[in-house]
């Protein structure tokens, strides 16, 4: 048994497929363009948390005003003079107890240089006589210095 098909049911159908090509092109050639250029990154490493760059060095109860004392130390970053904002968590123990709640300080270690190692003290609360310290890096920024501006000549 022969189908017939008329002429204009094939162009409709002709249509069709050139429509679905063009709506697939459509949706697929960015996709395709951006996995082709890649992340736009040139193939760089994404930038360190500057959690990384701090470090807590020791952490000690003053002895005239009970309260905990963390020293910090910040290495500099490659690309330019920046400053850190560091905040330093006081517990009893190094593990979170869960629900808890920490004391926190913040300190601020500015004029890093590249290569270079500032530091700096957080202050806490006062502390029990009896316990010790724990003291860590919660969280912290970066932020890049801006260049000063080069003062202008002197005139004639």
């Amino acid at each position: 048994m022969a189908v017939s098909v008329s002429g204009s049911a094939l162009k409709w159908q002709g249509w069709a497929v050139g429509l679905s090509a063009v709506a697939a092109l459509l949706v697929f050639a960015p996709l395709g363009l951006y996995v082709w250029a890649g992340d736009g990154s040139g193939g760089a490493p994404p930038p360190r948390a500057a959690t990384a760059d701090v470090r807590v060095t020791g952490c000690r109860v003053d002895a005239a005003s009970r309260r905990v004392v963390a020293a910090v130390e910040a290495a500099g970053r490659p690309g330019g003079v920046g400053a850190y904002v560091v905040t330093v968590e006081f517990r009893e123990q190094a593990e979170p107890v869960p629900g808890g709640r920490a004391a926190q300080a913040l300190v601020k270690v500015p004029g890093v240089a590249p290569g270079a190692v500032e530091r700096g003290e957080a202050v806490g609360p006062v502390w029990q006589a009896a316990a010790v310290p724990w003291c860590g890096v919660a969280a912290a920024e970066f932020t890049r210095a801006e260049p000063t501006p080069a003062a202008p000549a002197p005139g004639p």
